[in-house]
């Protein structure tokens, strides 16, 4: 437990960090899901349009260090490999 002024602002100030970086994070992982979910139906068009909503979304949180920024290229990269290979 905290026990100096500074330290105990310093948690507060950690869980509202907390509290945000979690609602960035669980909505980047709904916009990749949205991606997953028209490639598992197979809707290519879907898909596509998925992906390009998410990946600004996905960087953005690598911007904001919710993720490692070759973590969200990785991710990024996967996905519209996924995507692109659902033409062939």
């Amino acid at each position: 437990m905290a026990n100096t002024k500074s330290a105990k602002k310093a948690v507060r100030k950690m869980a509202r960090k907390t509290e945000v970086n979690k609602s960035r994070r669980s909505r980047m992982r709904t916009y990749v899901r949205q991606v997953e979910d028209a490639i598992d139906a197979g809707d290519q068009k879907a898909a596509q349009d998925a992906l390009q909503k998410a990946q600004p979304v996905i960087m953005q949180a690598a911007q904001r260090r919710i993720l490692h920024k070759s973590t969200a290229s990785r991710r990024v990269s996967r996905l519209s490999a996924r995507v692109k290979a659902m033409s062939a």
